[in-house]
């Protein structure tokens, strides 16, 4: 579970390293966001000579949290760390590679290339 304030850690090689939420979308007064959801960041810490600078107001999707989910089949999945890729506004990854495992609920929300970037989707 991610809310305002947060910090993510960017898991594409798009430039960005460390992420700050600024806003949760998808409702009104939305204050939490799990897998899936996409989210208004700020970069705080960027990789030099990149298109991403430190300060740069990005969207991202969420593509692990330390906060477990629960799964239909009665199964429970959580992740060491909070995560999120940078994306376009065609849902569409900043990034050519995504770093570390991914949550199933990704592929069920529509970011298909995300999820078949990922080495592994839990």
């Amino acid at each position: 579970m991610v809310q305002l304030e947060s910090y993510l850690r960017a898991a594409d090689n798009s430039g960005a390293k460390v992420l700050k939420v600024i806003k949760v979308l998808g409702g009104f007064h939305r204050a939490t966001g799990s897998v899936g959801d996409v989210v208004v960041c700020s970069v705080r810490e960027a990789v030099p000579n990149t298109d991403i600078k430190k300060g740069q107001v990005v969207k991202a999707v969420i593509v692990r949290t330390h906060k477990e989910i629960g799964r239909s089949n009665g199964t429970y999945v959580r992740f060491d760390d909070n995560a999120a890729v940078l994306i376009d506004k065609n849902k569409m990854p900043l990034g050519t590679r995504v770093f570390g495992p991914v949550a199933r609920e990704i592929r069920d929300a529509g970011y298909t290339k995300i999820a078949s970037l990922a080495k592994e989707v839990w």
